[in-house]
This record gives C-alpha cells, structure tokens and sequence, in this order.
C-alpha cells in the first residue's frame, strides 16, 4: 500500500517528485478526485515546474477514465485556477508546491465555485480511496470516458480583477515586481497592461529550477533583492509573489517590508467602504491593529485559527467580505472566498494611487505595535513544551489564556501564540506588544521556556 501520511496535507498533496510522488500516483489521485466529488467535469491547472505537465496530464487522465470531462487552463497562478474553478462551476486540481523547493510538486483542489477540499471535506477520502486502489488495483473505467480539452483563461482571470479594483484613475506608479521565476511572471503582464503602471520585472522568466532565489518571500533572504532595486530606482514600491502567485509580498519605497497584518487592514478598510457593516475574517497571529481597523470602519472582526481551510470555512458561515492571513493570504468574497494575491496588491496600488503621499506614510496608520515575526524552535516534545508554557503563566494576574489554535497568551500591553507544526517538530512562536522593548522581553521569556 501507498504510504501518503507523509505527503497528504491539510488541504494539498505535496512531496518530493519522484520519490513520494509520481504520474502512477497522480493518475489515482485523479480518478479519485472524480470519483469523491461526483464530477462530470473538472478543471485543471499547472505551474512552471518541469515535473507539473506530466504530473497534471496524469491526473486528467486518471479522472477522465472516470467519466468526467476535463478542461486544461495550463500554465496558471493557483488564483486563477480558483478563478476558472468558480467561473466555470467545477471542481478544480492546481498542480504546484507553491513556495517550497524545485525538487517538491503537489495539488491544490478545490469543489467548485473555488470551495476548499479539506481533511474533512474530502481529501481524507480521496486518500483512503487512493490506497485502496494502490494496494488493491483500480477498478474498471467508467463505460464511458471523459474529453479532455485546453482553455486559456488568462485573459478572463485579469478582466475580472480588474472589474473588481480600478486603477485606470490612478496616478502613475512606478512598481517593482519579483515574480521570482514563478506564476507571477506570467500573471502580472496581462493583469497590469495598459495601467498607469512603470512596470520594473524581476525574474519574471518561469523558471521551476528557481535560479535566482527560492520563490519564498516570507523568508527575508528572498526579498533582498527587490528591496534593493526598489531602492535604487526609486521606485513607489515593490511586489513579490511566491511561486504559484496566490500570494503577495509588499515593500515600501525605501525597500522595507510592510506588514501582511497592515496589508489586511488596509485592504479591509477598502472593501469595507464597498460593502459597510461587512464582516472581516483575520487569523489569530494578525495584529490587535487589525481588528481595531475594521471596528473603526463600521465592521465586525472575527477571529479564526491559522490557515486555509478555516478561513474559508468562516467566510461561508458568516458571509464574510474579505480575510487576511499573517503569511499573506487575502481572501475575498468577491473572488469566491478564495485568496489571491494578485487582487490584494490592486488594492494596494489603488490606494497609493489615489493620494499623493508614500506607502510608508500610508500603512503607518495600519502599523501600530512592534511584532517579532514567526520564530520557529526546534523541540522533542511539543505537547510538553506548550504544556510548560500554559503553566508558566496560567494564574497571573492579568493574562488570560486561550487555546484556540495553539496557546496564546494575551495581557493589557502584549500577546504572544505558540503552535506547533503539523509536519516538522518545531513549536512557532509570534509576539506583538505596544513597543519594542516590551515585546523583546517577552519574546526572549517565551523562548526561554520553549528551548527548556
């Protein structure tokens, strides 16, 4: 039998090509795909990687001999796989591993109108069905096979982000971008063409290999280079997608980085003005600012775990008009409820563009405490270490805890939020406070007990 537990996520399937992941296994992952959404058609896209064509040809065809007709985007960004996903009304399979090195390939999938494939929405399924089919051979093809057809979407996908946020009043802007040889190089020209847009592109060529830098902007080493040419240009800011380009990284025009948490409230400003009363979605380890911002501007703040799959499972239940991520997923109800971080720089180019000032000057009202930034430890026991956590604080006077997601800790003038990784034996640790020497000390406390 097939051994997925390693390979097999909350929401994707992502491993190292060929070692865990293959066509044969992509193929099962296809019919099985088809088989737990009762699909009569599917749509599919793919990254640059060398190994995503094969891996996503495989998957066709393992879910057209199940009878569902597929429909091939290609080369795409994971947004605009949602966004055929929800154009078209059929499940979806995005073939990609995102930020992670060359050597790993993987599937994003979703039902359609973009909704999540979550452990228990699915994916749990399919893997069981996979290893049955693994272990005992797949059953017969369905009588009658499935078409697969092409269809390119991009043009499609740029109009309605641009239907969504208009730059066209805008004053012009020159911007950096780094698509850092990933989706974005093929995503950001269609989208910014003919737009009051100076565009500077850096390492737009689609390139899996990553020549240049791990297509990774969260990790300040893979910034350094767009900071620097924002900076040597004086360019009005620089952009940074990821990989697959779902999301998108800010700095301002002296090349420092803005904060996915002052970008989430900023654009919840934004969409609040469009929708007034709107419910906001924002993760645990986003800012105190941004919940204070959508309070400001009429909204009501709700408060989630970490990641994808919980996001958009709160955005259906309440109705939610946009969320936001600490690792700069945006997601928005316009967009059916999928993240894309395409549309979350569009707003912020609308914003800059529409006033006179610098982006510096424009976040620093959504940038209103001094964070740490995720600080992964190394640990042999993670219950034991969190364990020692809640019990170095339970009891004090004015701290209150809660377990949500992790623990946090949260007192009158700081916070902090330990989890655990669900892959690697690392416990993450974020601090806020109201000031930096405050959340040094309880940065360098918390870290004192996790590392024991």
């Amino acid at each position: 039998m097939t051994d997925l537990s390693q390979i097999v996520k909350a929401y994707d399937v992502r491993g190292v090509v060929p070692a865990q992941w293959d066509e044969t296994l992509a193929e099962l992952f296809g019919a099985a795909f088809a088989e737990i959404t009762a699909a009569d058609a599917i749509v599919i896209g793919h990254d640059m990687r060398p190994s995503s064509p094969g891996l996503s040809g495989a998957f066709a065809r393992g879910a057209a001999a199940r009878g569902a007709d597929v429909t091939l985007i290609g080369l795409c960004s994971t947004d605009e796989l949602y966004f055929a996903s929800g154009a078209l009304g059929l499940p979806g399979a995005m073939f990609t591993a995102s930020h992670n090195p060359a050597r790993y390939n993987g599937i994003k999938m979703c039902r359609a109108g973009a909704a999540p494939v979550g452990q228990d929405t699915g994916l749990a399924d399919i893997r069981a069905l996979v290893e049955r089919w693994s272990d005992q051979g797949a059953p017969e093809p369905a009588g009658k096979p499935g078409t697969v057809t092409e269809r390119d979407v991009l043009g499609d996908y740029a109009a309605h982000l641009r239907g969504l946020v208009d730059l066209s009043g805008i004053r012009p802007l020159k911007v950096v971008v780094d698509a850092g040889n990933g989706m974005g190089g093929h995503t950001v020209p269609t989208v910014f063409e003919g737009l009051p847009l100076e565009l500077d592109a850096m390492y737009f060529e689609l390139d899996g290999s990553f020549p240049n830098h791990e297509a990774n902007p969260l990790d300040p080493a893979n910034i350094v280079d767009l900071q620097a040419r924002v900076r040597e240009t004086g360019a009005d800011l620089g952009l940074a997608f990821d990989g697959d380009a779902d999301r998108c990284f800010v700095v301002d025009e002296n090349g420092d980085p803005v904060s996915p948490s002052a970008i989430t409230a900023l654009v919840a400003a934004r969409e609040l003005a469009k929708h007034p009363g709107g419910t906001v979605i924002h993760n645990l380890i986003t800012s105190w600012s941004v919940p204070e911002v959508v309070k400001e501007h009429g909204g009501t703040p709700v408060r989630t775990r970490v990641g994808h799959s919980f996001i958009k499972e709160e955005m259906a239940t309440t109705g939610a008009i946009f969320g936001g991520e600490h690792s700069a997923h945006y997601y928005f109800r316009d967009f059916w409820n999928a993240d894309t971080g395409m549309l979350a720089a569009m707003h912020v180019l609308a914003a800059l563009g529409g006033q006179d000032g610098p982006l510096s000057q424009l976040v620093a009202q959504y940038d209103r405490y001094a964070g740490s930034g995720e600080i992964n430890s190394t640990v042999d026991d993670q219950a034991g270490r969190l364990a020692a956590i809640k019990t170095a604080y339970e009891g004090r006077d004015g701290i209150t805890l809660d377990e949500l997601d992790g623990l946090t800790v949260t007192a009158d003038d700081w916070w902090f939020n330990v989890r655990a990784s669900n892959t690697e034996p690392l416990l993450r640790l974020n601090v806020e406070a109201r000031d930096t020497a405050t959340a040094d000390r309880v940065r360098d406390e918390a870290l004192a007990i996790i590392r024991g």
